[in-house]
């Protein structure tokens, strides 16, 4: 065989598996819905485990029954509190469909913040745009009901935990969630929730995109744990090498599943449960959310007997 007939039959078996790949990343894995569960020891010994549904970036359009129907079932879960990280919407009439997703979650105790998709809709972007670091203008689709969606919420007595200190009572023990507007828009003002609490059982950190100006704050005052969204875990994985990109500013290492930030704070990054309508692909990185279990923290006594931690270094 010619070298040109060599190299005309690698093109060609390229491009079929490069077809198969984005047939599989847009027709299968992006509705392979997936629960992650973490066991993560941020309780202070003899406590009795907490368990927190964390949920982002659900990106809905009406019609979306199969993520509607999945996520509604989680409801069976039981969960002692439901954490809502942004990006629900992605359409103007997607807030009923966000509302029947949540179903009886939105009967559990429950806090959010929004995203950049809450608040304005998405944009046709060049996909390139993912691969570089981010800067430049960023373009606005139009607005989003956000106000809809938050008035609901806090009908069913979730709270908006927006630059605002709340202290909850979660399965008979104190929890203190504070959270930031959506650092992706430049929106965050931390010195507004700035502060230790030291009574607290649980301090609970939540921001839209896992910025480390944000996640720098937390941890200063000792929080044990954030949760963040945005990353969508990459959205596009290597297997062996893992996020292409965040979209932000942490390392590719954490765009997805629990790290450390710091010697005290826990930090979990959900890789969300959709996409941008523009971008409704997924590889290696199904939608997703998480039931973490928070247990007690090792004990020195725990150390010195080789016990080991409970959670993971990381989940991605």
């Amino acid at each position: 065989m010619s070298i040109t007939g060599t190299i005309a039959r690698l093109a060609a078996a390229t491009a079929v598996t490069g077809a198969a790949g984005i047939g599989y990343a847009a027709g299968i894995e992006l509705r392979h819905w997936t629960l992650r569960r973490v066991e993560l020891p941020v309780l202070d010994p003899g406590a009795r485990p907490l368990r927190i549904l964390h949920l982002s970036d659900l990106h809905l359009t009406p019609g979306q029954r199969s993520k509607i129907r999945w996520v509604a079932s989680l409801a069976a879960l039981e969960p002692d509190l439901v954490i809502d990280t942004g990006d629900n919407l992605a359409h103007p009439d997607a807030v009923p469909g966000v509302l029947t997703a949540l179903g009886g979650l939105l009967d559990r105790p429950g806090a959010f913040v929004f995203g950049s998709n809450d608040y304005y809709g998405p944009t046709p972007k060049n996909p390139a745009r993912y691969l570089r670091r981010s800067g430049g203008r960023r373009i606005h689709g139009a607005p989003l009901p956000w106000t809809d969606l938050r008035a609901a919420f806090r009908e069913h007595g979730w709270v908006d935990a927006t630059h605002t200190r709340q202290l909850l009572e979660v399965d008979g023990r104190s929890v203190r969630i504070a959270g930031v507007d959506d650092p992706h828009l430049n929106r965050d003002r931390y010195p507004r929730i700035a502060g230790h609490d030291p009574d607290a059982d649980l301090r609970l950190g939540l921001t839209h995109s896992p910025e480390p100006r944000v996640l720098d704050g937390f941890a200063a005052d000792g929080y044990d744990l954030v949760l963040a969204g945005h990353t969508h875990g990459g959205q596009l994985r290597l297997p062996g090498y893992g996020a292409l990109v965040t979209n932000c500013g942490i390392d590719r290492t954490r765009a997805r599943g629990t790290s450390r930030w710091g010697s005290h704070t826990r930090l979990h990054v959900s890789a969300g449960l959709g996409t941008s309508p523009y971008a409704p692909v997924r590889f290696a990185c199904p939608p997703e959310a998480s039931l973490l279990t928070l247990v007690p923290r090792p004990t020195s006594t725990d150390a010195r007997r080789g016990t080991p931690a409970q959670a993971t270094g990381g989940v991605g």
